[in-house]
């Protein structure tokens, strides 16, 4: 009920663009990153899980509950055999899908620096243990933010709003502000 041009949007990231490679051999990604900021309480979380459980491929994480090498990979040690073993993250398991993270806002600094590679070039290149490899995250990525302080103030500008940096937020392809507009009636 409600939030149409939204649902629309969602609609358009589950199906996604077409990936496009220029004459110069640079490629264009076809996938849409969509971010969900406003209030607490307008359903974010909602659409989040949803599009993530109707996506072919869709992951659904917490920012507050997933640091950089969950997102991204990890180098793990085999217990029997001693070996090295690379585990992709919630972004390369959402590969050719969508990864919807919610409490974006609450995520680490150093955690969401490891999201600038993925929704630029699509890809995470981990240098770890001896292992250097690069591994595909062609994902589109929802994400969700409340603000910085509750509720969303109007006097201020987004990036005062939400504790996201503009270099991540220049990323997003769409941003929606939803708002909790306080209604005697409909409240």
């Amino acid at each position: 009920f409600g939030h149409e041009d939204i649902k629309r949007a969602l609609l358009l990231q589950l199906v996604g663009g077409c990936t496009r490679k220029l004459p110069d051999g640079m490629r264009i990604r076809g996938d849409i990153n969509i971010c969900l900021m406003g209030d607490p309480g307008v359903a974010k979380s909602q659409l989040l899980k949803h599009v993530a459980s109707i996506a072919p491929r869709g992951v659904y994480t917490t920012g507050k509950g997933s640091s950089g090498v969950g997102l991204t990979a990890a180098i793990t040690k085999d217990v029997t055999t001693g070996e090295l073993a690379l585990e992709g993250g919630a972004l390369v398991l959402a590969d050719r899908g969508i990864c919807a993270i919610d409490e974006f806002d609450k995520m680490d600094e150093s955690d969401r620096t490891a999201i600038h590679e993925v929704m630029e070039q699509q890809t995470v290149s981990v240098a770890k243990a001896g292992i250097v490899a690069t591994l595909n995250a062609r994902a589109a990525v929802l994400a969700a933010a409340n603000p910085l302080y509750g509720r969303y103030n109007r006097r201020k500008s987004l990036s005062e709003n939400v504790n996201l940096p503009n270099s991540l937020l220049s990323r997003f392809d769409l941003m929606f502000l939803i708002l909790d507009v306080a209604d005697v009636d409909r409240d």
